[in-house]
């Protein structure tokens, strides 16, 4: 089962974030699929890019968006 998820760049106390397509059961921080944007939250606010033609591309083949994802969608 696939699902659309982060994985956590940066370093510690800058958390950036990698919205990818990966397998349901495999490690946060493991192999993905595809890559698909990027999300920061910073103390000045958020940023974030999202390519969502590729979002919906996976959608269409089962991939299931997680909670967070969910959120920021």
């Amino acid at each position: 089962m696939l699902v659309i998820r982060f994985t956590r760049t940066g370093r510690r106390g800058e958390r950036k974030y990698r919205i990818v397509v990966k397998e349901k059961r495999s490690k946060r921080d493991g192999k993905a699929l595809d890559f698909l944007g990027w999300y920061e939250k910073t103390a000045t606010g958020v940023t974030k890019e999202v390519n969502m033609d590729k979002v919906k591309y996976w959608q269409e083949r089962g991939a299931q968006l997680s909670p967070a994802i969910k959120a920021i969608l």
